[in-house]
């Protein structure tokens, strides 16, 4: 930290040190350096001083870039220092990448409300929120540098260039790079504001947008790379908990004497909805678990049952009083009164799991005075970052220290604090000895967190022409924007459009699960087009052209799919091939070809092609490679997936029952395309899944004539559809 002794020179004390951070102020107030490399000191100084650290330089010229984002495959720990780098103009090959601390003041990106910092790696908003944030601080550290070495050399800064980790001053034929600067860096007084237009061009830049491997796969290949799940801290005990699969039911533990003598237990935690067991291991406590004797009371969800809730849906659907209003152009009633043809389906979609690799789990030690909390945990943050705990133990945000670990994956299940919050609680029971809170995959399937089961109904009308001129979306389900998000047709040139949402509550937990509302709104949508276009005898991308008209970027990635597809090409015989448009951030189009077993009802997907457009692309084959695992994750929910429930309880335990797609059920090929732009860049996590329901279903209705109208398209839905 800083020098305790006011009398020591600040330089001086540079001298003697190793490293430094360049502490990057926010509101007028001017940076620091500070010789400091623990992480937790540097949130405390950051954080009373309203100052931000983004990159640690040592005067063998290695530098330490923080990543503010969650790393759970989708390459943000490389993608964002990519951007810092950019403008730092370091030497990339010297970069190493640690979780910055968790503290959303300082290492917020753009929120959702205007004024807001968030720390959520969700909604694909990481390289969209922090593209600007992280190029300006990096900016910012090559303006200081800049500035040491023209104050070292007594010259001009405006003469001096930097590259690759390299000040040079062409006048005098001088050189030096970054890390021996460490012991000469002095700051401007004032620091000079870097605003958006004295950033690189992308077409100046060097790293972004090229091949660069990214930094975390090669600890995840030997093994090295640290899970929350591989944590382990002397006398840490182990927690596991008994929630039923009865969501919201309330728990009374008939048999705690017995299950208090067993061998390593240590405590029993009651809490609204679960029976809590501590004990000295895992095996301990799952054992202890099996022995629980409990009778668990009814609930709101006691009554549902999830395939019979659609005739509820329908009945809601045909209502006259519309829902909440969602979008609104036009007048989609007068439209339809005086439209040549109508259409109307209802689409369904079932509850699906998030079915993460790595089980959920997290490490809480807490003080012995219970004033203070260090957590180890794989999140995806939110809104806030000390996820629930500092309220639990009553005490303030910055007693707690999150050690942010790699996920396992997330989907947006890790982006509820739930599994954090019980950790805690029964870690404050053992403090300060450190407790490892253990989900099981069954409590996962049980007691998990669902994209909702919803209904959807479409009712569209077009004129003499064919020209579609009135879409209404009907949208009935439990969760709000769970249900409701990706109602919209921004792209598509329809002028009286309604989207509304009714709700209905069924007492099951929901969650965020990748793409939220748009895979089945999406797949509603776009299906509904296919059909129209299948009626009145035109071509599905044809259709969409026209609607497109007003849309160019959205246009040029249906164009360019229908190119790399061969769309007006000759198919081979059994194979027929669908289309879809996504917007989610990005803009993508998707169109796959596949074939039907008509004995066993199964679709086989062939191949898929998708073009994107998601402005300037950061990180190129990491994109690839986000579409590639949008798509399989798309195909094992759209052709597998399924959570059922009869009577309030869930009915799937485990993969045994669950069914995931499997390696050999894959395409043959994925390609990508990516467009290129100088556009601000937009999320692409969460564009490819939602293409994937619309696209199979519009193949399966030009290879048979038939629709395809509920999720998942399991073999007998199927063969029921074949033979209707």
């Amino acid at each position: 930290m800083e020098p305790s002794n006011p009398n020591i020179d600040r330089r001086q004390f540079l001298k003697t040190s190793s490293s430094v951070a360049l502490f990057i102020g926010a509101s007028g107030l001017l940076p620091q350096l500070v010789s400091c490399s623990d992480q937790k000191q540097m949130a405390t100084l950051a954080r009373t001083e309203s100052l931000t650290a983004w990159v640690r330089l040592s005067e063998d010229g290695e530098m330490t870039v923080y990543n503010p984002a969650a790393e759970m495959g989708q390459g943000s720990m490389t993608s964002l220092p990519l951007l810092f780098a950019e403008e730092m103009d370091a030497d990339w090959s010297r970069v190493r990448v640690e979780f910055a601390p968790q503290e959303a003041e300082i290492y917020g990106g753009e929120g959702w409300r205007p004024g807001t910092k968030l720390m959520f790696t969700v909604g694909s908003r990481t390289t969209n929120s922090y593209y600007t944030v992280m190029r300006k601080a990096g900016a910012q550290a090559r303006h200081v540098l800049l500035y040491s070495a023209a104050k070292h050399w007594d010259v001009p800064l405006n003469e001096l260039t930097t590259a690759n980790g390299v000040v040079t001053h062409a006048g005098s034929k001088r050189q030096m790079d970054y890390g021996s600067l460490v012991p000469l860096l002095e700051l401007p007084d004032p620091l000079a504001e870097i605003e958006e237009g004295d950033l690189k061009h992308p077409k100046e830049f060097q790293l972004v947008g090229k091949v660069i491997p990214r930094t975390e796969i090669p600890a995840k290949v030997d093994g090295s790379a640290q899970f929350a799940i591989d944590i382990r801290l002397p006398d840490m005990v182990y927690g596991v908990m008994e929630r039923g699969n009865l969501h919201g039911a309330t728990p009374t533990l008939t048999n705690e004497s017995e299950i208090r003598t067993m061998d390593g237990v240590l405590k029993i935690v009651t809490l609204p909805y679960a029976i809590g067991i501590i004990a000295s291991s895992l095996e301990q406590a799952l054992e202890a678990k099996k022995h629980l004797k409990i009778d668990w009371s009814t609930s709101a969800a006691s009554s549902h049952n999830s395939q019979e809730v659609y005739e509820v849906y329908e009945k809601m659907a045909s209502k006259t009083k519309p829902g909440k209003i969602l979008i609104q152009k036009g007048d989609v009633a007068a439209a339809m009164k005086k439209a040549s043809k109508t259409y109307t389906a209802d689409f369904r979609n079932d509850y699906v799991c998030h079915a993460q690799m790595e089980p959920l789990n997290a490490v809480v030690q807490v003080a012995a005075d219970l004033q203070s909390a260090d957590v180890w945990v794989g999140s995806q943050q939110g809104p806030d970052t000390k996820l629930g705990v500092p309220t639990i133990l009553g005490i303030p945000p910055e007693k707690v220290n999150v050690h942010l670990q790699y996920l396992g994956g997330g989907f947006g299940r890790r982006s509820m604090n739930d599994f954090v919050e019980e950790c805690t609680l029964l870690a404050r029971e053992v403090a300060p000895r450190p407790l490892k809170l253990m989900w099981t995959r069954e409590d996962d399937f049980t007691y998990g967190a669902f994209r909702p089961l919803s209904l959807q109904r479409i009712e569209a009308g077009t004129d003499s022409a064919g020209r579609l001129i009135s879409f209404s979306h009907c949208v009935v389900g439990d969760g709000g924007n769970l249900v409701a998000s990706g109602a919209a047709n921004d792209h598509y040139d329809i002028p009286n459009q309604l989207a509304e949402w009714r709700e209905a509550s069924n007492g099951i937990r929901l969650k965020h699960w990748r793409a939220v509302g748009h895979g089945p709104n999406k797949f509603a949508i776009e299906c509904t087009i296919d059909e129209i276009a299948h009626d009145q005898g035109i071509d599905p991308v044809a259709f969409r052209r026209k609607l497109m008209s007003d849309s160019p970027r959205a246009l040029a990635t249906l164009e360019k799919a229908a190119e790399l597809s061969d769309w007006n090409g000759v198919t081979l015989p059994g194979r027929a091939k669908g289309v879809a448009f996504v917007e989610h951030g990005s803009l993508g189009t998707g169109i796959c070809e596949i074939s039907i077993d008509r004995d066993t009802g199964v679709i086989r997907v062939h191949n898929f092609w998708i073009a994107l457009d998601a402005g300037v692309v950061v990180h190129p084959d990491n994109v690839r490679a986000q579409m590639e695992g949008g798509i399989l994750m798309g195909m094992s929910s759209v052709l597998k997936e399924q959570i059922t429930i009869e009577k309030g309880r869930v009915q799937q335990k485990n993969f045994n029952t669950y069914e995931l797609l499997r390696m050999q059920e894959i395409p043959d090929t994925i390609e990508t395309y990516l467009i290129d732009s100088e556009m601000h860049p937009e999320g692409v996590g969460e564009t490819a899944t939602p293409m994937v329901a619309c696209a199979i279903a519009n193949a399966f209705l030009k290879l048979t004539g038939k629709p395809l109208r509920h999720m998942p398209f399991t073999p007998d839905r199927v063969l029921e559809v074949l033979n209707s």
